[in-house]
């Protein structure tokens, strides 16, 4: 059991909420094909790929598992969406309680939360390669919140191509 500080867990929170934000745009008003959009015989399809950072991030902080899980099994991108938001909502909602983290805040950022990043960016890089490109973002100024983690996100503040 590891003590962390307010302050990083509202950062640790705000991570979370930036995740959400960030993926919420990669994933929101995707065409309908492009779950199963694939680039190559040694990547994954969207609709594998997604719910692997959630769960990571949710095992890794709240269920104490350390191992990274292959994807799960889903029957579409919308119904792992859905999954994926409320893993990110169960995950802030821990971060949120007094519950202790298992493991150091700088440990859970470089690692679940950072690799979740990786996997949204991963996602909007695909989303362009299938022809249905998300605007760039002056995520600076984004309204990103800790606690809103769920796929409705504020609208963008300013988008750009």
């Amino acid at each position: 059991m590891t003590s962390t500080s307010d302050s990083a867990r509202q950062f640790l929170r705000h991570s979370v909420a930036t995740v959400a934000y960030r993926g919420g745009k990669a994933l929101r008003d995707a065409p309908n094909h492009f779950s199963s959009f694939h680039i190559g015989d040694k990547t994954r399809t969207p609709r594998k790929s997604s719910p692997t950072w959630a769960t990571y991030l949710i095992g890794r902080s709240v269920l104490r598992k350390v191992s990274r899980p292959g994807a799960i099994p889903s029957p579409s991108l919308g119904t792992q969406n859905r999954a994926l938001f409320a893993a990110m909502k169960k995950f802030d909602d821990y971060l949120a309680s007094a519950e202790p983290l298992h493991g150091s805040a700088e440990g859970l950022f470089q690692g679940p939360v950072a690799d979740a990043l990786n996997h949204v960016g991963q996602i909007a890089m695909l989303r362009r390669l299938a022809g249905s490109p998300i605007l760039g973002e002056n995520y600076f100024r984004a309204d990103v919140a800790a606690g809103r983690v769920g796929l409705e996100q504020s609208a963008p503040h300013r988008e750009f191509e």
